[in-house]
C-alpha cells in the first residue's frame, strides 16, 4: 500500500505541477486534460468547453513518491485547509532553496530557521494556496 497526496485546484493544476516540477526539482510523469481524456466525447455536455484544456489527472515524480492533481470544477472546488505537505530534505542548502521558490508569490506562516530539531524547519502557503512544511533535521 502507498499513500499519495492528491491535490484539487480550481483551474491551476497545470501552471502548479510546472512550478512543483521546477521547484522540487521533479518530473512531471503524466498529465491529461478534460479534452484529451478518453471519455471525452460523451461527457462534452457536462464539461464546460473552457474547462477542456484543464488538468483531469496528473502526476508528479518527486525522488520515490508522487504528487498527484487535478482541476476541479469551480462549483465543487473547496480551499485547502487541515492539512500540510511535509517535505523532509538532507541538506540546509537545499531546504532554504526549495523553501524560497515554495515561498515566491505565497505566504510564509513560519520563516525558516534553525529549531532545537532541525537545522532547518519552516511553513508556507504557496500561491496556489497549498500549505507546505520544510524540515531538514539535524544530524544525529
Amino acid at each position: 500500500m502507498q499513500l499519495n497526496p492528491y491535490l484539487t485546484f480550481n483551474g491551476q493544476c497545470e501552471e502548479a505541477f510546472r512550478f512543483y516540477e521546477k521547484c522540487l526539482d521533479a518530473k512531471i510523469s503524466f498529465m491529461m486534460t478534460y479534452g484529451d481524456a478518453p471519455m471525452a466525447e460523451q461527457t462534452a455536455e457536462q464539461t464546460p468547453s473552457a474547462w477542456r484544456n484543464k488538468i483531469l489527472h496528473t502526476t508528479l515524480q518527486v525522488g520515490d513518491r508522487v504528487l498527484q492533481g487535478v482541476d476541479v470544477l469551480p462549483e465543487h472546488y473547496q480551499k485547502p485547509q487541515g492539512f500540510s505537505l511535509s517535505l523532509n530534505i538532507n541538506s540546509a542548502e537545499e531546504a532554504d532553496r526549495i523553501f524560497n521558490a515554495l515561498a515566491d508569490g505565497g505566504t510564509a506562516q513560519m520563516t525558516l530557521q534553525e529549531t532545537f530539531w532541525a537545522l532547518r524547519f519552516g511553513m508556507l502557503v504557496d500561491k496556489f494556496g497549498t500549505p507546505w512544511m520544510i524540515n531538514c533535521e539535524k544530524p544525529a
